[in-house]
């Protein structure tokens, strides 16, 4: 037996070490670039495996929850991590791109099989709570990938070897999410209108893709913001680079908060009204990025994006898992489509950045807050509420 508050701990654990994970790599990109002897469009297609590996495999993960448990992909997904990185770091030190490219791609399918199984556990644990918490888990990433780049900063000015860095704290991370993942929830019982029926597909379902939607426009929006606020207030406003970054940083800092403090938000006034707010509070913060003139209107415009950015992928989530027993198929789907969005659509930006420029580009987020909003009826409330379960209720057997 175990509490729904020693599961909901475990949960936001493995979210913060998932993007501890990630930083760790991503903190030593310098090094591997040189190591390697690589451009950035060179080090660009390499780093495309991950991406590769990725969409490969969340469409599958909610079919390996549904045979295996939340926990047994959690755990495979986290083992996949730290062996595509251990790989990769390996082809780094002896100069081989071909390996150092299989061991990404590799990466790329734990990224994605961890990802999603932790997102189907942390939306039972939201279930059984009652109330909001699903954007503080995605909080939680955030602040794991602080703590990743946080450490990887010394390390690579004190010029810590690859392969002790990297594979050292993935492996360690992969030894704590498998600790955690033993107080995932009981794998729910077999159902005859469980998602395993013969013939159905979140793929067909309106509802779903349309959930989808709501989810790329989000995502592209941070995933976008990840790539090119920086540079379009160098470019478009000639700032210094440290100027830049300090945009960046404020950007990921207002969605760090609007992840924190949502649940509230959301919990009070329901997921419809809120997501509409985010996409018009995104609409408008781009707007005055864009083309406020000056660094107040600027910051205050950075710091409304940030806000609207911060609750459409979880909640989404959230809206896909409603039914439990076809939850992991349904965020297998939603989650596809996000990360598809989030992965390819910053490079196709910055296609279009060569012709329009980098600060006119960002409209283009602007412009996809429509759809997300057209499409938030569909990520509406459809549980009725119940008697709220107590922090530290025990938790048996799913009963569906």
């Amino acid at each position: 037996m175990t509490s729904l508050l020693h599961t909901r701990n475990a949960v936001a654990l493995s979210f913060a070490l998932n993007g501890f994970c990630f930083a760790t790599m991503v903190s030593r990109l310098p090094d591997i670039r040189s190591a390697l002897d690589l451009g950035n469009a060179s080090l660009g297609l390499l780093l495309l495996a991950i991406s590769i590996g990725s969409v490969i495999a969340l469409p599958l993960s909610g079919r390996l929850i549904d045979r295996y448990s939340a926990a047994a992909v959690t755990r495979f997904g986290a083992v996949l991590v730290s062996v595509g990185l251990t790989v990769a770091m390996t082809g780094v030190v002896t100069d081989l791109i071909a390996l150092t490219a299989i061991g990404f791609f590799v990466d790329g399918i734990g990224i994605a099989t961890w990802d999603v199984s932790m997102n189907v556990e942390a939306a039972e644990v939201e279930h059984r709570l009652e109330r909001t918490i699903m954007p503080r888990f995605h909080a939680g990433w955030s602040l794991g990938s602080f703590a990743g780049a946080g450490i990887g900063i010394p390390m690579a000015a004190l010029h810590a070897p690859l392969l002790l860095h990297v594979p050292g704290f993935a492996v360690l991370a992969a030894i704590a999410t498998w600790r955690a993942a033993a107080a995932y929830l009981p794998a729910k019982e077999e159902h005859p209108d469980s998602a395993t029926s013969t013939g159905w597909s979140p793929w067909r379902e309106p509802r779903t893709l349309a959930i989808g939607v709501m989810v790329m426009a989000f995502a592209l929006s941070e995933g976008a913001a990840n790539d090119w606020l920086s540079l379009a207030l160098i470019d478009g406003y000639d700032v210094r680079h440290w100027v830049g970054v300090t945009g960046f940083t404020v950007f990921v800092c207002s969605m760090m908060a609007g992840r924190l403090y949502g649940p509230v938000v959301l919990d009070r006034y329901g997921r419809a009204p809120v997501l509409w707010s985010s996409a018009a509070a995104a609409f408008a913060g781009i707007l005055l990025i864009v083309f406020g003139g000056s660094i107040v209107l600027v910051g205050i415009g950075i710091v409304v994006w940030g806000l609207g950015a911060s609750l459409g992928f979880p909640v989404g989530m959230s809206a896909a898992a409603d039914d439990p027993l076809r939850a992991a198929r349904r965020v297998s789907a939603v989650s596809t489509i996000g990360y598809t969005a989030f992965l390819a659509g910053p490079p196709l930006l910055g296609l279009l950045a060569d012709h329009v420029g980098t600060l006119e580009t960002l409209l283009v987020i602007a412009a996809l807050m429509i759809p997300a909003a057209a499409t938030v009826f569909a990520a509406r409330e459809r549980r009725a509420p119940t008697s709220a379960a107590a922090p530290d209720q025990p938790v048996g057997r799913a009963e569906h």
